[in-house]
Formats: C-alpha cells, sequence, structure tokens
C-alpha cells in the first residue's frame, strides 16, 4: 500500500517576516502611544512649582509641623446626605468652640476645579460647610484658626 504523500510546506518568505515584525513593533508602539495618552491626560500637575525656594522654606514648614503637633487638634471630616461637609474638631481641651474653618476641595486628578469652602459653627465644636461638595472624591486642604494658633489639616471625603 502506497501512503498518500504530505501536502507541500509553504516557505517562510521575507513576506511573512516582515509582517510578523511589523504586527509586533506595531503593537508595542500602539501600547506605548495609549498608556503615554494616559500618563499625560490624569497627571494632575507639580508637587513645587520651584524646588530651590521649597528647600529654602523647608526648616520653617517642619517648625509649624511640630508647633500644630503641639497643640494636639484632631478633625473628624465627613460630608452627609446632602453633600455638606461638615468637620468635628477636637483638642486636649475639648472641642474647639471659637474656631474659624476654611477649606479648599481639589479634585484628585484635576478633572474639576478648585472649589472654596467656608464654614459655620452649628455648635459643640462642629462646623458645616455652607455650599454642597459636587459628587465624587475629593481632597479637601483644611484651615483651622483659633485665636492666636493656627492650624492646617489634608484629608479626603467622597467616593
Amino acid at each position: 500500500m502506497i501512503s498518500p504523500r504530505p501536502a507541500p510546506a509553504r516557505r517562510f518568505t521575507g513576506w511573512h517576516m516582515l509582517a510578523i515584525l511589523l504586527g509586533m513593533f506595531g503593537t508595542i508602539i500602539a501600547v506605548n502611544f495609549v498608556m503615554a495618552r494616559f500618563a499625560v491626560g490624569t497627571f494632575g500637575g507639580t508637587v513645587v512649582d520651584n524646588s530651590y525656594v521649597a528647600s529654602q522654606k523647608f526648616n520653617r514648614w517642619l517648625a509649624e509641623a511640630r508647633a500644630q503637633e503641639a497643640l494636639g487638634w484632631k478633625l473628624d471630616v465627613t460630608v452627609d446626605h446632602s453633600r455638606t461637609v461638615r468637620i468635628a474638631t477636637r483638642s486636649p481641651m475639648g472641642p474647639l468652640y471659637a474656631a474659624t474653618i476654611d477649606a479648599v476641595a481639589t479634585h484628585p486628578l484635576g478633572r474639576a476645579p478648585e472649589q472654596k469652602l467656608h464654614f459655620v459653627n452649628v455648635g459643640g465644636g462642629a462646623f458645616a460647610s455652607q455650599q454642597p461638595l459636587p459628587e465624587g472624591r475629593w481632597l479637601l486642604r483644611i484651615g483651622v484658626r483659633e485665636g492666636r494658633s493656627t492650624a492646617r489639616f489634608d484629608d479626603q471625603v467622597g467616593a
């Protein structure tokens, strides 16, 4: 019995190699462009505008941080169902009844404009923002003053 002859194998030509190389490098380049676009589109900005100036202020910032730590102030920051930011204050002596609080809300990716928040005292060392915060996740830079003492806090709210 005669066995059937196998079909002749297709030759691997230069065109095949060109197609493989173009497909491989084309995929790599396309992925790099997409990732670069995402990186540039979601970068929120610089940490400091001028690193030399920041380095000159560093020791003062450390002294301010130590002074704030000595105050022992704590904040509990929440957002209620109406998107009002609520802040409860605590200190070693009790709530901060006469404090003044202001904050700036920044979107983490810079996709929404900053929101300046002003707070009213609602009693018992608690404060509520006068305007609601838009939906989403927000980073808050909170400034608290009571008498001659000041403190700055960073917190995040939303989901």
